[in-house]
């Protein structure tokens, strides 16, 4: 019994070992959400413009993507000129401008465009911590009915958009079988 006990030390050290060398081979935009499936957060805050208050009622009816924003954030300005295009194809993007100055944010939209159906001014931070947003950019893709559907941590480009784009199809019922279609 004694020498065994000599191994334990050694057995842990592997164990640990185990999982730190899997640990190398994650992906950290793989963080899985909490909230994929279940209601967007509640809220009410002002928009950016013209300070009327928007809710989650504001965000249902159509599929749109609820990107987190704001003008201190580097990769926010490298992703903000591919979601001024996806707004000119018709894409709906609802904006959360997080812990941001709204004269730098709205001279911000004035100068880069605006591609939001409208943006919230979460100063505060309680929305995007409802959310569990770990840093900017994040896009959450949202149902019809306000369920959070697809987290994407990180800036959207032309590399990524097509999964993104994929969801956001489905969701809309564009691409569905056309033989399932017919026959249904």
């Amino acid at each position: 019994m004694k020498r065994f006990a000599l191994f334990i030390p050694f057995v842990i050290f592997l164990l640990l070992g185990v999982l730190l060398w899997r640990g190398l081979y994650l992906d950290p935009k793989d963080i899985p959400s909490a909230l994929i499936d279940k209601p967007f957060p509640a809220f009410s805050l002002p928009t950016l413009k013209s300070k009327e208050t928007k809710t989650l009622e504001d965000i249902k009816g159509e599929v749109k993507m609820v990107n987190v924003w704001g003008t201190w954030c580097i990769s926010c300005r490298v992703e903000h000129p591919f979601l001024v295009e996806l707004a000119k194809k018709g894409y709906l993007i609802v904006g959360i401008n997080y812990k941001d100055e709204n004269d730098a944010a709205l001279e911000w939209l004035a100068d880069l465009g605006d591609p939001y159906v409208f943006s919230v001014d979460d100063v505060e931070g309680t929305l995007s911590m409802d959310l569990g947003v770990t840093g900017a950019p994040e896009t959450f893709i949202v149902d019809q009915d306000g369920i959070v559907r697809y987290k994407h941590l990180g800036p959207i480009n032309g590399s990524n958009w097509p999964k993104l784009e994929a969801i956001i199809n489905e969701l809309n019922g564009v691409g569905t079988n056309s033989k399932e279609a017919k026959n249904g």
